[in-house]
């Protein structure tokens, strides 16, 4: 794993998204989904909810399962964090919850989404809402998938059409529409 750590905006929010690990361009950037990921992400919450990259990052708190790049393959593309890498990290995020007391998490990814629902092809999983306990707290979880230009998945279908369907019950949350106040 690279340092810098990134992390987001001090935000208090009944909100959490939970990204996989930073790419190379966020510990320059400062910020998570600071790059193309980034753009597609914030593309989704402007079309499912009218909330700019600003209005988005200053009403949802951005946590990470890993805070650091965790470096490139040797094939060429960012490296999947070791389950220890995991592991080690995983701390931050447990304290993020009973620090904020979320009632909606939203994992963006396969890697965060594992984090809090068990493994599912991701048509199961997208458009959906879940009941979950993490961190002895009751909360909903809303999964996306990776908004990454590397997978075409949310570019191809059933992924468009679950994408706007997650986004129409991340709309619908209280929490959500606490936010906007």
């Amino acid at each position: 794993m690279h340092k810098p750590v990134v992390f987001g905006r001090a935000v208090e929010s009944k909100i959490i998204l939970v990204g996989q690990a930073p790419g190379d361009k966020e510990p320059i950037m400062g910020r998570p989904f600071a790059w193309t990921a980034g753009k597609t992400l914030f593309k989704w919450f402007n079309e499912g909810l009218g909330w700019s990259e600003d209005e988005t990052r200053d009403r949802i708190y951005f946590a990470a399962v890993c805070r650091c790049f965790p470096g490139k393959k040797q094939e060429g593309g960012d490296r999947v964090p070791a389950p220890e890498e995991i592991a080690e990290c995983s701390s931050w995020l447990v304290k993020e919850f009973k620090i904020l007391k979320p009632d909606l998490v939203i994992p963006v990814g396969k890697l965060a989404i594992t984090q809090f629902l068990p493994a599912m092809p991701l048509d199961q999983m997208i458009g959906k809402s879940f009941d979950i306990t993490y961190s002895n707290q009751k909360v909903h979880c809303i999964p996306l998938p990776h908004p990454s230009g590397a997978s075409p998945w949310h570019r191809m279908e059933p992924g468009k059409t679950l994408v706007r369907k997650a986004f129409k019950e991340i709309a619908k949350h209280p929490s959500i529409k606490a936010a906007k106040n």
